[in-house]
């Protein structure tokens, strides 16, 4: 392991972008396929990684939702967890703001609750065996209907004390933040937190409909914002999160290389960028991983790398406190290193 590598692992870090579903590693989800009776349209790990090459968000789109077909029941949902959380463990990660999608469940009739308590268990475990706080984000799909959220929202109800805050994924293009407008103000109304895709394939303007209609609390990948001098000095102004997933960008066709990502020139025009990994199963690395690809490929500082590693608790929804306490720890880190 080289100096800067074992830097960034030991780097205290929050991730903030992550879909526990993409998640699914092959070899998991061949187990979970045999324990639970689910054929699945691959004969061996290494023909599901081959055929993890994607053109665009859509073609990932179709086979993960075919590998989230073999989750079925509390324990396969805490199992998928705690691998997650047991992989992070090791590129040091302290807090992790997990994204579920539902309704991928409750429509192929997976009760709410049965991915709710075993995510939420795992969670739990992850604060006990592992020292890794997390918090619970409900995500609508977006390529599906408001009444749909709404619906979601509605299951929900038993566990709003367990979810920090709601989101919007899935397909971007052709759906707009604005669709979900009103299912994001009553969620508002309940206390949530609200964070939202846009700006990964979708113009800058689905940013812009995120901000004034959805009131989002983050930005999720923001990338194409930078299109929009305007946009750019409101993000800056505002100081608002952008939760950025490098390798998940070259595996889409983003970009077509590393060297050509725009974190830093995020990081120069004063926004807050973090780095996470969104499907790591899928586009090939957990958030160490991310951050050592990213830090190579556009020879990013330590500094660079303290000041991202700030952002994600900066723009995480831990308490103040909490959030202090983990700085803390990083500055001291990166001062002994």
């Amino acid at each position: 392991m080289s100096d800067l590598s074992a830097f960034i692992r030991g780097l205290p870090k929050a991730e903030l972008h992550l879909h526990i579903e993409g998640s699914l590693e092959p070899e998991l989800m061949f187990e979970l396929s045999r324990r639970n009776g689910v054929a699945i349209p691959f004969r061996s790990v290494e023909e599901v990684r081959a055929a993890y090459a994607f053109g665009n968000l859509q073609d990932f789109l179709d086979i993960y939702y075919q590998g989230a077909a073999v989750l079925l029941t509390e324990r396969d949902f805490h199992d998928m967890g705690m691998a997650y959380f047991r992989r992070v463990a090791a590129d040091g990660v302290r807090h992790v703001e997990l994204f579920f999608d539902p309704q991928t469940h409750t429509d192929r009739g997976v009760p709410f609750a049965v991915a709710a308590d075993g995510l939420l268990g795992a969670m739990a475990e992850a604060g006990r065996d592992l020292g890794i706080t997390s918090s619970l984000i409900l995500c609508f799909l977006r390529h599906l209907d408001e009444d749909a959220a709404f619906a979601t929202l509605k299951a929900a109800e038993p566990y709003l004390d367990r979810i920090v805050g709601v989101g919007l994924d899935s397909s971007e293009v052709g759906h707009p933040p604005s669709k979900f407008a009103r299912v994001f103000a009553a969620a508002g109304e309940r206390g949530l937190k609200r964070v939202a895709h846009a700006g990964e394939e979708g113009p800058p303007a689905y940013v812009w409909e995120a901000l004034d209609l959805l009131h989002v609390d983050r930005i999720d990948h923001g990338n194409r914002a930078l299109e929009d001098p305007a946009l750019v000095k409101r993000l800056a102004a505002e100081g608002l999160t952008l939760t950025v997933c490098p390798l998940s960008n070259l595996k889409l066709c983003g970009v077509s290389d590393l060297r050509q990502h725009p974190l830093k020139r995020m990081l120069d025009l004063g926004l807050r960028p973090t780095v996470n990994s969104d499907d790591p199963a899928y586009f090939g690395g957990y958030v160490g991983e991310n951050y050592v690809q990213i830090a190579n490929a556009l020879d990013l500082s330590r500094a660079d790398l303290v000041t991202l590693a700030r952002n994600s608790f900066q723009g995480s929804f831990l308490p103040p406190d909490q959030a202090a306490a983990h700085i803390a720890a990083l500055e001291a880190y990166a001062a002994a290193n």
